[in-house]
């Protein structure tokens, strides 16, 4: 049977990010976990025991991993495997995250720094990044090496000049930096996002997400300035995202004002985002206006729309049913439908839509549907109108409708049709939904269908 999605769910996606913890945040913006290479050394002396290592490792067994890769190191030093065995063996004790761990993991990347300049995880800069981890957390713990290494590594990276491809390793370096010495974070992220560099678009990107994830003042000057000056679109487009943390009325008027006056569809975007995030009556009205507004592109009408759905209120509620009323494009009036099933009380609404022959099938389908996924629906309701539709494509989707829910009349309806529609593929439809059903009713059904002469 089809799964059901909450309200909850499905915004899931949407949300997953700004309903994290900022720390957890900046990890998952920045990285992705690195992930051993499978064995390619076949008559390597090795080749066994990281085979064994790595497995160990993706089993996220870090001790016995971080064991049988030393054994690599020590034992077979020529093997093609012992250069990155050093790297490997480090990801596997930073994981474990104790503090001898970590240092032990720091000197096997310094020495593998210096004994293996080639390996490829140093050539590809998973090192630094990892090194720049380790430091990280080190200096949080009161390392006074490591925290020298973390202010002197943010420091180069906030001006270091088009650097080539350690966009990874100064985010970490960042990150770290930032944890340990708070007060210093808004003066550095401004020095970055200071620069105009092409090559530090990346870097300035990841420096808008810091900025919103701190407090004061000076954050909204900050999101506003970058939202309008950088002459990068991506690093414009998420300070125009992350307006949506800053709940003041002139950031709304900044917002207000892209919509008005922007030709890029992605600043668009996320200007309606950052809107929705506004917990206000005149971010309501901003929204309610764009929707309405015939000029505007039809994917950015429908963000509206929906963000429009996910707000509580009755005048929002009652805009949505008025502008389906008069709009005459069938896939926005789609949207529109969805967006009030997402809101409580609109039952009745739904079932008067699904009913009228004012309406183009689909449209009915549609509401149907979202009625019929709504739990404040009468199961009796749907039931009766199975016999009231003339409609096939409509009792074909009612059928459907009765398939989703869980209640024993649904499958009672289905077991009704069964034995007395007197359309054949109507009868099918009902029959396979049987067998998609947990309820035992409908196998004893299925089997007196299968047994009978």
């Amino acid at each position: 049977m089809m799964k059901r999605y909450s309200i909850s769910t499905m915004l899931v996606a949407i949300t997953a990010v700004t309903a994290m913890p900022a720390a957890a945040q900046t990890r998952m913006y920045a990285y992705a976990e690195p992930v051993a290479p499978p064995a390619w050394q076949e008559q390597d002396p090795a080749n066994a025991l990281y085979k064994s290592a790595r497995e160990e490792l993706n089993r996220n067994n870090f001790m016995k991993a971080a064991s049988q890769f030393n054994q690599i190191i020590t034992r077979y030093p020529r093997s093609a495997y012992a250069p990155d065995a050093y790297y490997w063996q480090a990801f596997a004790l930073y994981k474990i995250n104790g503090d001898s761990e970590l240092r032990t993991a720091r000197a096997l990347l310094e020495r593998q720094r210096t004994s293996f300049p080639r390996a490829s995880t140093v050539e590809n800069r998973e090192a630094a990044t990892l090194l720049a981890r380790i430091n990280g957390q080190l200096a949080e713990r009161g390392d006074s090496r490591a925290g020298e290494a973390v202010a002197r590594n943010a420091e180069k990276a906030a001006s270091q000049e088009c650097p080539s491809a350690d966009d990874d390793v100064r985010a970490e370096a960042f990150h770290a930096f930032l944890n340990m010495n708070s007060e210093q974070a808004i003066p550095l992220l401004k020095q970055v996002l200071a620069r105009r560099d092409r090559c530090s678009a990346k870097l300035r990107e990841k420096a808008v997400f810091m900025v919103s994830q701190k407090r004061g003042p000076e954050v909204e000057d900050i999101l506003l300035s970058t939202a309008r000056q950088d002459p990068d679109a991506k690093v414009r487009e998420q300070a125009v995202f992350w307006l949506s943390q800053v709940n003041t009325d002139r950031a709304l008027g900044y917002l207000e004002d892209i919509l008005k006056t922007t030709s890029d569809d992605k600043i668009a975007d996320k200007a309606i985002f950052a809107i929705s995030q506004h917990n206000s009556a005149r971010a309501s009205q901003m929204l309610r206006d764009y929707a309405s507004n015939q000029s505007a592109e039809f994917k950015l009408r429908d963000r509206a729309i929906f963000w429009l759905g996910q707000r509580r209120g009755g005048e929002n509620t009652t805009f949505l049913k008025e502008l389906y009323a008069r709009e005459r494009e069938d896939k926005l009036k789609d949207k529109i439908i969805f967006a009030l099933s997402q809101q409580r009380g609109n039952e009745a609404w739904l079932m008067e839509l699904a009913t009228s022959g004012n309406e183009s099938v689909e449209n009915r389908k549609k509401a149907l549907f979202w009625a019929g996924q709504n739990r404040g629906t009468s199961i009796a309701d749907l039931t009766a109108l199975y016999d009231r539709m003339n409609s096939r494509e409509m009792k074909d989707q009612l059928i459907f409708v009765y398939s989703q829910r869980r209640d024993k009349e649904a499958v009672d309806k289905l077991m009704e049709i069964a034995r007395k529609e007197t359309d054949p593929e109507l009868r099918k439809k009902a029959v396979f939904w049987l067998g998609q059903s947990k309820d035992p009713r409908a196998a004893e059904f299925l089997m007196q269908i299968i047994n009978q002469q």
